[in-house]
Order: structure tokens, then C-alpha cells, then sequence
């Protein structure tokens, strides 16, 4: 095989040499070339045996560029900053939920949200019409009739408000049937601060008089101003502390 492929490469050179050989040349050559040897066909022992034949140089054949090995994708690790910010995420939602669910709460046990006093009309009337009558009850003393301001006390008066009641107009029955004296009380404007179901708390104005029946007959005014607490009794509203905003 080695002597048949110098030939061809010697054929080559001569084509592409700029002086072809003249024909008493190839003459020459032809009968070496074509007396040599004609190679044996060869068992497959011989080209086993036989060592590769290596690339003359000046050959049109170029060796292929083996292909390169596919490069195996590195795999980056995770980042563990990861789970953390999972963990803060969900401790932050965690807590906002919660203080969400607090201030529901808290608002739903706000008593601003169950004052009804703006929102039931027919409710802020009705406690504002008996509290005035009971007011003007209460605190109204005739020195001939004390029994009056007695069942007046019995009837609008219930809890803290009997001991305060008492208290107060204490020096008007001590000086009443000394000095003949009646003492009228007048509401003149009121208005619901707070109301919800049953219980109630009031702000009052009133206007009071004080006159002396006896020799010297003398009449003093007074405005008077204070809160009182009410509760419904049955059918009722009654007076459950007196607020004179006074220590």
C-alpha cells in the first residue's frame, strides 16, 4: 500500500509542478513505476499488524479536530440566604396577622363602636326625656311637702346615687322649715354622651331657685351643671351616680 501511495503523491507534485516532464521522461519512469512490485492483498492479520501509516506532509487530507468533550454544566449551590428570608417572611406575616387580629379586637371593644347614641334616635330620646323628669324631681325640695322629694328619691334614684343624692341636699332639709324654703330645679338642656343597651351616661344643664317663704322673702338663681349615669330598670331609666366634677 506504502508503494502505491508515493505513486499517486508523485503524480500530484507533477501535475501541479510548472514544468511538466517531458513524455520521454514519464517514458522513464513509467516502466520502474509500473515493473514494481504490485502489492499483495493483504490478510487481516497483515493490517492488524501493520502500524497506522502516519500523514505525509504536503497532502491534500487534513486530519479532523477531534471533537471536544461537552463540558458538564456546574451546578451552582443554593444560596443559603434563601431559607432565611423564607423564615423572615413568614415570622413578619406571622406577626402583622396577629396585630391585624388585636386591633379588630380592640376596636370592636372600643366603646366608641357601641355608642349608640347618634344611631338609635328613638333610644337617646326616650332616656333623655326620663333623666330630665328625674332631675328636676330629685334635686326640687318643699319645705311643706318633704315627703314628695322622699318618693321622688325612692323612685328615680337607684346603686350610688342614693347616698350622693342624700348627701347633697343634706343642709336644704336641715335649713328648710327654718327658712320655708323651696328649691326648684329646671333641666334645660341635656344630651347623651354614651348609650348602649341599658346603661347610659348624660351631660345636664339646669337651672335652679331657691326661695326663702319667710319674713325676709328672697329668691336666688344658680346654673348648675354635672353627669349623671342611668340604667334601665324594667320600663324605666334611672339615675345610677351623680358626676358634679368636683373632688
Amino acid at each position: 500500500m506504502s508503494t502505491t501511495r508515493h505513486l499517486v503523491n508523485r503524480r500530484r507534485r507533477l501535475a501541479t509542478s510548472p514544468t511538466r516532464p517531458s513524455p520521454a521522461a514519464e517514458l522513464l519512469t513509467r516502466p520502474t513505476e509500473e515493473t514494481a512490485t504490485e502489492p499483495q492483498p493483504e490478510t487481516a492479520a497483515d493490517v492488524q499488524a501493520q502500524p497506522a501509516p502516519e500523514p505525509e506532509p504536503g497532502t491534500e487530507a487534513e486530519t479532523e479536530a477531534e471533537p471536544e468533550p461537552p463540558r458538564r454544566a456546574t451546578r451552582r449551590p443554593r444560596s443559603a440566604a434563601l431559607p432565611a428570608l423564607l423564615c423572615a417572611l413568614t415570622v413578619l406575616l406571622g406577626a402583622f396577622a396577629a396585630w391585624a387580629f388585636g386591633s379588630a379586637a380592640a376596636l370592636r371593644d372600643e366603646p366608641a363602636r357601641q355608642n349608640t347614641a347618634l344611631t338609635d334616635i328613638a333610644r337617646t330620646s326616650e332616656v333623655k326625656g326620663r333623666i330630665g323628669e328625674a332631675v328636676g324631681a330629685v334635686f326640687s325640695y318643699d319645705y311643706a311637702s318633704p315627703a314628695r322629694a322622699d318618693r321622688a328619691a325612692e323612685t328615680h334614684l337607684t346603686g350610688r346615687a342614693v347616698r350622693q343624692h342624700r348627701d347633697m341636699l343634706a343642709e336644704v332639709r336641715e335649713q328648710g322649715e327654718k327658712q320655708k324654703l323651696v328649691l326648684t330645679t329646671t333641666v334645660t338642656a341635656s344630651a347623651v354622651e354614651y348609650l348602649d343597651g341599658d346603661r347610659a351616661r348624660l351631660l345636664v344643664f339646669a337651672d335652679q331657685s331657691n326661695t326663702r317663704t319667710g319674713k325676709d322673702e328672697e329668691t336666688t338663681y344658680a346654673a348648675a351643671m354635672f353627669a349623671v349615669d342611668a340604667v334601665r330598670r324594667g320600663d324605666t331609666w334611672r339615675i345610677a351616680a351623680i358626676d358634679t366634677f368636683t373632688r
